[in-house]
């Protein structure tokens, strides 16, 4: 996704930020103030941040989104695909402990047993055994092959060391409403000691602050890099803030669209769900919130996944936006002809500049096939509620787990379930997309879930941070950001 070229033409003419080097690198990242605090598994991405940045997996993401050696110095697949072997480095943690296999294997064990019951529980199914090999070899059997484990083990999540013993690469202090992160020393993130490692490192000052607020104070110089921009807040983006700034969007893999939770009066039918799904201009949308490139979708699994084989059957192929407007008025004319009134619903969405654009365009949609739209007060009294979500890993797994019944039960079908389960065991990849296409082509036919798209996930960046890439995970690792320019 891009920004017009006219505003980009204005990023370029943008000059120095004038901001005095103090050695911080200051965060905001937009949420609530306690975000950053939370802790336990199912922590938001505020939190993933941190934890991210003090607890290293076997592996981590880098700032680019791709997956590199973290305590793990090294890792071979056997050739069937269903074995990990991890060459881990062991080294002395903060705490007094030491970093063994023995130590990383519980520590992996204790965490899926804490996932079960979690979409990323189920993301990891496939997981058959962790075993302790050696002092220094840790081994993760699969029930059958997945190209996207590593993927998985790389979310923060799955970091080494529970809650005391920190791993690192950087140690993290609370100081009122914001958390301070510091590089370890070289020694105890299990590297030789290094003369002069502190030389061209800054630390990091990361707090979660108000969508307003964070834009407020990054035109202000406040902060040198907002995160966490979600479709709701993108219009603050274009504010005079982007005099000094690039606003950096991430082409993010993953779920935009509603959840329909009130199956009631017009939505009771699965042809009369469809017909929202139907008269949605995608193309639109993506026009009032002023962005290019944006990936516009109407299934559930996006159809250019890297990983796809076989695939569920295109969507209303051959029609075009009129012809889709068309079979949706007759729809909802046929229901206004058996009810005497027209059909209505209401959609609850997060508050923000980008939900009002949003609103206002789907409004004009439905209005044009006969359907009344209204904004809800809140999620409990809407008809469709919005879906807003990030990819662990590319596969179509991970987007029918979203509406797994122990995840989703609201949206959700045991017989999807099901055909998702026999996937976890499948021993070749055709039988496996043969069993997620038929559950996806199930789900759709429910339309439960009415899609619109990617997720949208921005970010505001000066030009004297080092260390920051978009990428399709929307997850930008902190530890990269420390590097001072030259």
């Amino acid at each position: 996704m891009r920004f017009p070229a006219a505003l980009i033409a204005i990023l370029a003419l943008a000059a120095c930020d004038n901001r005095e080097d103090d050695g911080v690198v200051d965060v905001a990242f937009i949420g609530s103030p306690e975000d950053a605090f939370e802790q336990g598994l199912r922590i938001g991405p505020a939190a993933q941040h941190i934890r991210g940045a003090t607890h290293q997996g076997l592996v981590r993401m880098n700032s680019d989104g791709q997956v590199v050696p973290a305590i793990a110095e090294r890792w071979i697949v056997t050739d069937d695909g269903k074995s990990y072997i991890f060459r881990i480095t062991e080294f002395d943690l903060p705490d007094g402990s030491r970093l063994t296999a023995n130590s990383v294997r519980d520590s992996l064990v204790r965490t899926l047993s804490r996932l079960e019951g979690t979409s990323l529980g189920l993301d990891l199914a496939k997981v058959a055994d962790v075993r302790a090999m050696t002092g220094r070899v840790v081994e993760i059997r699969l029930k059958s092959p997945m190209p996207g484990l590593l993927q998985l083990l790389a979310q923060p999540e799955l970091g080494i060391g529970g809650e005391f013993a920190r791993t690192g690469p950087m140690v993290a202090a609370r100081s009122e409403d914001a958390v301070t992160l510091e590089v370890m020393p070289p020694e105890q993130r299990g590297l030789p000691p290094q003369q002069d490692w502190e030389e061209r490192l800054r630390s990091i000052r990361f707090q979660s602050v108000g969508a307003q607020a964070a834009a407020q104070g990054f035109a202000q110089n406040q902060y040198d890099l907002m995160l966490g921009g979600r479709m709701q807040d993108l219009p603050l983006a274009s504010t005079s803030t982007f005099a000094r700034a690039s606003v950096r969007l991430d082409s993010a893999i993953g779920l935009l669209g509603f959840d329909v939770v009130r199956r009631e009066g017009f939505l009771a039918s699965s042809e009369n769900r469809e017909a929202i799904a139907l008269a949605i201009d995608r193309g639109a949308i993506a026009s009032a919130l002023s962005i290019e490139g944006w990936n516009a979708s109407y299934r559930i699994v996006p159809d250019d996944l890297p990983t796809a084989v076989a695939q569920a059957p295109a969507r209303w192929e051959g029609l075009s936006l009129d012809q889709r407007r068309n079979r949706a008025a007759q729809r909802a004319a046929a229901w206004t002809s058996a009810n005497g009134r027209a059909p209505g619903i209401s959609i609850a969405l997060p508050d923000g500049p980008g939900s009002d654009i949003l609103f206002e365009r789907l409004k004009a949609d439905l209005g044009q096939v006969g359907i009344a739209a209204q904004r809800a007060e809140n999620r409990r009294s809407a008809d469709l509620v919005l879906r807003d979500r990030v990819a662990r890993f590319a596969g179509a797994r991970w987007f029918l787990n979203q509406f797994n019944c122990k995840v989703s039960p609201q949206v959700c079908s045991e017989d999807v379930d099901f055909l998702v389960s026999l996937s976890v065991d499948a021993q070749n990849p055709n039988e496996e997309a043969s069993y997620l296409a038929e559950a996806e082509q199930s789900l759709t036919s429910l339309n439960y879930y009415i899609p619109l798209g990617a997720p949208i996930r921005w970010a505001q960046v000066r030009s004297d941070v080092e260390g920051f890439s978009e990428n399709p995970w929307a997850f930008h690792p902190l530890f990269p950001l420390t590097r001072a320019p030259i």
